[in-house]
């Protein structure tokens, strides 16, 4: 072959591979129809009228760019797209409406069909692309679109535009990353006796999970009227108690005072349900706190400045203790967007904003705050950490005053779109968030979280001193094992309160002690109707709890939880005694070294407490007791009884009580409460008591 033929070949090869590289792009393209008459027979005509009719009618709500006028528009597009599906520029439309709405998974088509008919519809196409890419988990295609967007804008003084692109591309990465190592979790609709046709979210629940309270917005609200901004309902806070393990009651609309003709909505709530957090949308959007009253929220009282101000307050949760209240605003002191807060609490009042600082907050928005009734791991949602896309859930470990690196809870709990709240149980096995997920009931549905992971191993009941001392037997559900992943180091106590001899529930006040300190570290109430309790106690320190009510003695518990401890649900019922002669208590707080008689510094919060009844009762008039358990001589226990029961009286004395109104015994190993024979028996017998013998 010459060399003319041999170009000529090689020309005529190259054209072909040209040609058929040229040939499926050719072919992608399609033609754009246009709106007129030309491209429709006469017969069709009226029904082009109706369309452009559609699309004028879209286009008016389409301007104002916002996402309800984005779903308004909507509704007229896909009736001019019946008429004619091939035209560029309502296809981009229809893309972009969706974008904004429930059902992004249907951008991709109509976007991908504008790009196909038209490539330069508009400037911002690929990024259109790129985000509904993302939205649908599309993470490759999406990674292309936002790079050709962002070849198209670079070196042309688009720097936060540059900046939000690179920003979607990372959002890309940890996709990416965290898809391919998904956590192991089962995700369970409630059910639709929690979950409609309309959106429910912003839950939160008891520590045990008896009680879910929720914010939806239905057409039963209270006024019943919509938001003219975002064409919803004005949102109210629903009610439902747990009825088994699978099933919540057809939730109660509890109405006014809880809830308004405008929105108010449920943002926390204290582990035992009594305090209810909640935002309305008065002066900017605020925080409100309703208490439980026997069965029913009273009404929501406003929290005071520091916490709420002139700017956007919506996110709220309590410390376990109830002495920390963490809180999001978007205050201009922050770092950026909206921050999380905390104000300490003493004595009813709030201690100054104090900003979490640049581990938790970002320049971008932090919301959705939740704290653990563990007191130390904080949830929260943010768009400025490593997300999958949008608002990802975090958590952060407070430890030492310092908060750790916050760390992703990963998919499938977050997902490319936003994912805002979520609230945990207290053994940490469980959470409840409310999104968008296939085979829903409609618009945002409320799911429960099952954590799965390596496993401990169940702990022994016995294995450490958890309860020092206890008259009457105690009802105790150790749960199964935890994901280690999500291990909660907490006891959750609870029961009720009740008169000891009418067996009436009561309203008491409920003291906890850090007795390593000598302080009451926090105070609760048992419901005033039902007299049920509920308490979370973080693992790692000795516990004194004291229940007490206007005319009964007071009643002591003592918890020594290891910081090893996992979780533990122990059921305690109390019952008060009236004050009056005879009747006696056991006073579990008091402490003596092994056979020794003189009193622990771990004592003092519960001689504090005698000593203010005494001072509040001058004519009372008691007997101190000591008691042992078997083990040693009979000479050899009453004496040190009888020490231990007068070491009791001397500090009493000492603290200005008569010493007339006084005395001290010894019992020795003559009274026992239970066996000698076991560790807990002799625990049990091991204690000092006091008598009423005149008032």
């Amino acid at each position: 072959m010459s060399r003319d033929e041999t170009y000529r070949f090689f020309r005529a090869l190259l054209l072909v591979h040209l040609w058929l590289l040229i040939l499926p792009a050719l072919k992608a393209q399609e033609k754009n129809t246009e709106f007129i008459k030309q491209n429709f027979p006469k017969e069709k005509h009226e029904l082009l009228k109706d369309a452009l009719r559609n699309i004028k009618e879209g286009d008016l709500y389409y301007q104002y760019g916002n996402r309800a006028t984005y779903l308004q528009a909507l509704d007229y597009y896909l009736k001019a797209n019946d008429f004619n599906p091939n035209n560029d520029d309502l296809n981009y439309k229809i893309g972009k409406c969706y974008l904004v709405s429930l059902e992004k998974s249907k951008a991709v088509f109509f976007l991908e069909k504008a790009a196909r008919i038209n490539p330069g519809i508009a400037p911002d196409i690929q990024y259109l692309l790129g985000q509904a890419y993302h939205f649908n988990q599309m993470i490759d295609q999406a990674g292309r679109a936002y790079t050709t967007y962002l070849s198209g804008i670079s070196g042309k003084g688009n720097e936060q535009a540059v900046k939000e692109v690179q920003k979607k591309l990372k959002e890309c990465e940890v996709a990416r990353k965290l898809m391919g190592n998904a956590e192991k979790v089962t995700i369970e609709n409630l059910g639709s006796n929690i979950n409609t046709k309309y959106p429910e979210y912003a839950l939160v629940i008891t520590a045990d999970e008896s009680k879910l309270l929720f914010t939806s917005s239905r057409d039963n609200t209270v006024g019943g009227d919509i938001d003219p901004i975002d064409l919803y309902y004005y949102e109210d806070i629903y009610i439902s108690p747990r009825i088994s393990d699978q099933e919540w009651s057809v939730p109660l609309h509890p109405g006014k005072p809880l809830n308004t003709e405008y929105h108010d909505a449920t943002v926390g709530l204290t582990p035992d349900g009594q305090k209810l957090l909640m935002y309305r949308g008065d002066n900017g959007g605020d925080l409100y706190e309703s208490q439980l009253k026997g069965e029913e929220y009273g009404n929501p009282v406003k929290l005071p400045r520091p916490v709420n101000s002139k700017y956007h307050e919506p996110s709220a949760c309590y410390s376990p203790d109830q002495q920390t209240l963490y809180f999001v605003s978007d205050r201009p002191d922050g770092y950026g967007g909206h921050d999380i807060y905390s104000c300490s609490i003493k004595d009813g009042r709030f201690g100054d904003a104090v900003n979490l600082g640049p581990v938790i907050n970002t320049e971008y928005d932090e919301t959705g705050v939740f704290m653990h009734p563990d007191g130390k791991t904080l949830y929260f949602s943010s768009q400025g950490h490593p997300t999958m896309g949008g608002f990802d859930i975090f958590y952060s470990v407070l430890e030492q005053g310092v908060w750790s690196e916050p760390r992703n809870l990963g998919f499938p709990v977050n997902t490319t779109d936003d994912d805002v709240f979520i609230v945990l149980s207290a053994d940490g096995r469980r959470g409840y968030l409310a999104s968008y997920r296939p085979g829903g009931y409609g618009e945002k549905d409320i799911y429960r979280v099952t954590f799965h992971g390596p496993e401990k191993p169940l702990v022994d009941n016995t294995e450490d001193n958890l309860l020092a001392s206890i008259i009457e037997p105690f009802r105790q559900a150790v749960m199964a094992p935890v994901a280690e992943s999500r291990t909660s180091q907490l006891t959750l106590l609870k029961g009720t309160v009740y008169d000891a001899v009418t067996l009436e529930p009561l309203g008491a006040a409920i003291d906890i002690t850090d007795n390593s300190i000598g302080e009451v570290v926090s105070s609760f109430e048992s419901n005033m109707v039902s007299g049920k309790y509920l308490i979370a106690l973080p693992s790692g320190k000795n516990y004194g709890i004291a229940v007490r009510a206007d005319a009964y003695l007071f009643h002591s518990e003592n918890f020594d939880i290891p910081q090893s401890r996992g979780y533990q649900e122990v059921e305690k019922d109390v019952y008060l005694n009236v004050i009056e002669v005879g009747k006696k208590i056991v006073l579990r707080n008091i402490f003596f070294d092994f056979d020794r008689y003189t009193l622990r510094p771990e004592s003092r919060a519960e001689l504090n407490r005698l000593l203010e009844l005494l001072k509040q009762m001058p004519r009372l008039k008691v007997e101190i007791s000591g008691h042992t358990d078997s083990f040693g001589s009979e000479s050899y226990n009453q004496v040190l009884s009888e020490n231990r029961a007068k070491a009791v009286v001397e500090f009493l004395v000492a603290a200005g009580i008569d010493k007339t109104r006084l005395i001290y015994k010894g019992y020795g190993l003559t009274q026992p409460i239970a066996s000698n024979a076991t560790d807990e028996g002799r625990q049990l017998n091991r204690r000092t008591e006091f008598k009423i013998l005149a008032k």
